[in-house]
């Protein structure tokens, strides 16, 4: 799930940046520092958005720099246990396939796809279920779980498992299939006895 999550820090301006607005300063410093990195607390930190800086600052011995303390307002993404989420599947593998999740990619094990028999086509970028002969492909759009989540510190990638394995879950054109069935099934007459 995307959010909105507030931090206070202190930003270091260098002698070089005396010059220039406190803020903008501020903000350039603070995306070098959180933008595109993971945070177990916060997930994905996708963006900065807003800097409120202290315009007094400190100077320690020994470094010409001024410290200021800011608080500022990060968008995350944090993929949370059992969440149900959409995206696309970006690349097909002997196991699997790895699904586009916000920010990231998740991996959609061959085991939690479907109870079919599965076989993967990595050359032709393709998952095909050998009864259904539903296919799963490079650029499919997928509903699915978050069954795992481990997110690391820093800008190691963390890892999220997925599943489809549950109704009204998979390939959105698996889901639609299934719903034009269900209708069907309801707008035949009972049988009399």
């Amino acid at each position: 799930m995307f959010q909105i999550a507030y931090i206070s820090d202190v930003v270091r301006v260098p002698p070089d940046q005396f010059g220039n607005k406190l803020k903008a300063v501020a903000l350039e410093v603070l995306r070098s520092k959180y933008e595109s990195t993971i945070s177990p607390e916060m997930g994905y930190i996708i963006l900065v958005t807003a800097v409120d800086i202290e315009s007094v600052g400190k100077i320690i011995p020994g470094d010409g720099a001024r410290y200021h303390k800011v608080e500022f307002s990060v968008l995350s993404f944090y993929p949370t246990l059992q969440e149900i989420v959409e995206g696309e599947v970006v690349e097909i593998t002997d196991f699997g396939a790895f699904v586009r999740i916000g920010p990231t990619d998740a991996l959609l094990h061959l085991s939690q796809i479907t109870d079919d028999y599965l076989t993967s086509d990595v050359k032709q970028g393709m998952i095909l279920a050998s009864q259904s002969k539903r296919t799963l492909k490079v650029g499919s759009k997928v509903r699915v779980r978050v069954t795992a989540v481990s997110l690391g510190r820093g800008a190691s990638m963390g890892k999220i498992g997925i599943t489809c394995r549950q109704p009204f879950l998979g390939a959105l054109e698996w889901i639609e299939q299934d719903i034009s069935k269900l209708k069907k099934g309801a707008e035949k007459p009972p049988k009399k006895e």
